[in-house]
Formats: structure tokens, C-alpha cells, sequence
């Protein structure tokens, strides 16, 4: 609660907040109680893919939401809005590829929604803090006509590098409307996992309530590589990247190398042993891009792009 507070502006009551072994229970939670045969649920492509694995596991028909490189591979109002149809029941916002979506798409998307309020949105903000060049996260928090529908997904895995502990908190839904979600979930809770193990959630405390300076030290190191991966891809044959805007990714344009994604990224494991994942992996719309972590040591990221470069040069 505090921790929202002090990066939103924000405040939430303590009963809509859900701490939980990771962030993937709340998207399947969430996207468990709004899937079943016959909906639709919204989902960015490229994007995270257990999205989809877990709307295909409830019977729901995913939608993909196009993340476009022209558009920074931040969804456009416009589009996103546009798939919305009488089926839709909830629509998720995230972007692994770098991108960083606009406030004022923000603003456009929230103002669109209001013709739909049968809508829920899922708003995954684990990225929250990691943004560069000035670029500041907007949290849908900050709209309250729609928190009665808005599900926000957080964690420590991103900001602290947490992954193993497993822990992460999510924010429900507000009002009469909304607020029958929390239950649904505190009981899906009980009954499936009980709770996070205690010292993941002491560690979880001293983790947002310590100092920050080994967060902002790792983010200045992700600035620095993120630099070096920009220029590096940019300059091998066949290869184009925009300069991604938040989180650790790069996800470079492929499609002059003649190479198909996934064939590309088997292709420079096996032969070049530099692991890259194949854009089609992030969705239909990832076909032509392979997406590059820079969560590495910049000597590492340099001999990767080496060895990229002698292989592509062949």
C-alpha cells in the first residue's frame, strides 16, 4: 500500500490487496474468472505468452491487441478498441518487448472505455519503474473511473530481482461492482495455495522499505547496456532495433536477414551459442523480431553481438 502510494500518488485500502507466490496466479485468477466458451479476452502481441496459454486453458477466444513497432510496440487507443466486441470480457496491458505506451493513449483508451463497461481491465505493471529517457509509467490507478473494473498486477521479481522468491501483489477492484472480485480471490487463496512462505514476504518488506540505491544502480547498468545493444544490433547486416523505452528487452527487426525468427534464434544457440528467444514465441505479430535481454554484463552483451555478427556474415 504505501509502496502505491508512493509511485502512483495513489491510495489503496489494504483489502484490496493480494500478496501472492509470484504474479502468475493473478493473471490466472483473473483471467479464470472472466474466461469461458464463448467469451473474448484482449491480449498484446507480442506479448508475455502465458497470456494466451491461460485464455485457451479457460475456453475464452484470445484477441490479440497489436503491439506495432511503428508505435514504439505500445498499443494504439484506437485498435485496442476497435476488437472490442458484445463477447469481450476483459483486457490485459503489458508490453516485454521495451515499449512504453504514451499517457495520452492511455487517456484515449480510459475516455473509449467508457462505452463499454462490462469491460474489466487487467493492467500488468510489473515494468513500473524500469523506463528510460525521461519516460515515466503510468499506472492505470491513476484513472479512478475505471477502478471499479481494474485488476493491477505488481511484484519484486522486476524492480528488486527477485524472480526465485516468488512474490509478487496485485490490487482488485473497488465498489459495489468490482469489489466481489477480491473475495473470489482470497478464496482461490486458501484453497489452492494458502499463502506466500514467510520469509519470501520479510524479504519482500525489506526489499520496498530499504533503501533503493541498488535499484537505481541497476537501472543506471541497464541504461548503459541498453545503449550498447542499441547500437550494436543497428550495425549488423540485415538488422534494425528502435531504442525499447522501458524494462531490459531489445526486440530487433530480423526480417532483411532472411531469416524466419524462430529459425534465426535456434539457429544462433546452436551455432553461435548466444540464447535469444524467436519473436513468434511473443505471438503472430512477433514473426520478423527476436527479442535480446540485456540483464547480462556488458562484456557478455558485447560477445554476443560478436559472435551475431559472425554468424550472419557467413
Amino acid at each position: 500500500v504505501r509502496r502505491t502510494l508512493t509511485t502512483t500518488g495513489v491510495e489503496v485500502s489494504p483489502e484490496a490487496v493480494m500478496i501472492l507466490p509470484g504474479g502468475k496466479p493473478t493473471m490466472f485468477a483473473a483471467i479464470l474468472m472472466f474466461g469461458e466458451p464463448g467469451a473474448e479476452i484482449l491480449y498484446p502481441d507480442p506479448g508475455f505468452p502465458i497470456y494466451r496459454s491461460m485464455i485457451e486453458f479457460t475456453g475464452a477466444a484470445p484477441v490479440p491487441v497489436p503491439m506495432r513497432e511503428e508505435n514504439g510496440f505500445a498499443f494504439s487507443a484506437q485498435e485496442t478498441l476497435a476488437l472490442i466486441t458484445p463477447k469481450t470480457r476483459l483486457l490485459i496491458l503489458n508490453s516485454p518487448t521495451g515499449g512504453v505506451t504514451p499517457r495520452a493513449e492511455i487517456e484515449k483508451l480510459v475516455k473509449g472505455l467508457e462505452a463499454h463497461p462490462d469491460v474489466a481491465i487487467f493492467s500488468d505493471e510489473i515494468y513500473d519503474v524500469m523506463t528510460y529517457d525521461g519516460e515515466t509509467h503510468c499506472s492505470l490507478l491513476n484513472f479512478p473511473e475505471i477502478r471499479d473494473r481494474l485488476i493491477v498486477l505488481n511484484g519484486w521479481s522486476k524492480t528488486w530481482a527477485m524472480t526465485g522468491w516468488r512474490l509478487g501483489w496485485s490490487i482488485w477492484p473497488n465498489g459495489d461492482k468490482g469489489a466481489h472480485l477480491y473475495d473470489k480471490v482470497r478464496k482461490l487463496a486458501v484453497n489452492c495455495w494458502s499463502c506466500v512462505n514467510a520469509p519470501s514476504q520479510y524479504a519482500g518488506i525489506a526489499a520496498i522499505d530499504g533503501p533503493q540505491d541498488d535499484v537505481d544502480k541497476m537501472m543506471r547498468a541497464f541504461d548503459r547496456r541498453r545503449k550498447v545493444v542499441v547500437e550494436g544490433l543497428n550495425a549488423l547486416p540485415g538488422v534494425s532495433c528502435i531504442t525499447p523505452k522501458g524494462a531490459f528487452y531489445a526486440f530487433p527487426n530480423v526480417s532483411k536477414t532472411g531469416w524466419k525468427a524462430k529459425k534465426l534464434a535456434s539457429a544462433l544457440l546452436e551455432d553461435a551459442g548466444v540464447a535469444l528467444i524467436g519473436g513468434p514465441d511473443f505471438g503472430i505479430l512477433g514473426e520478423g523480431y527476436i527479442r535480446l535481454s540485456y540483464a547480462n554484463s556488458e562484456e557478455n552483451i558485447l560477445r554476443a553481438l560478436e559472435r551475431i555478427e559472425a554468424f550472419l556474415g557467413k
